[in-house]
């Protein structure tokens, strides 16, 4: 009977332990990007896969949860070491955009008055109206 618990319990487990891993990236890159939707749904999905990675401890087989904790725990503080790293490098970048957005508002207001200062053609209006 145990043997049977073991062959379902430890894929289950290892199947879990992915399941974390590739959340724990998803959150790693979200944090680095700023994210904090996505981070917070890939870490509720890994919560999933830890607890599916602890059914291998039927088996006395502790790897898979402590591969999918510590993984977190890595992703968790390398988002965070990205996040600082890249900051000035991601501030530089809304600098410029917002340069260029205000580049482009003078040069539609400097061709605005342009367009404004040219005589219109007078137009006759012809609409009837019905009355019942």
């Amino acid at each position: 009977m145990t043997n049977t618990l073991v062959s379902v319990f430890v894929p289950i487990g290892v199947a879990g332990a992915v399941i974390a891993l590739v959340c724990a990236l998803v959150a790693a890159f979200a944090i680095a990007r700023g994210a904090a939707g996505l981070a917070g749904g890939a870490i509720g999905v890994w919560i999933v896969g830890a607890l599916l990675s602890v059914s291998a401890s039927f088996a006395a087989l502790w790897t898979p949860f402590f591969v999918a904790a510590i993984g977190l725990g890595v992703a968790l503080v390398a988002g965070t070491v990205l996040r600082v790293a890249f900051a000035p490098l991601l501030a530089r970048r809304a600098a410029a955009v917002e340069q260029a957005e205000v580049e482009l508002a003078e040069s539609a207001a400097a061709k605005a008055p342009a367009a404004a200062s040219a005589p219109r053609p007078a137009t006759l209006s012809t609409d009837v109206v019905a009355v019942a």
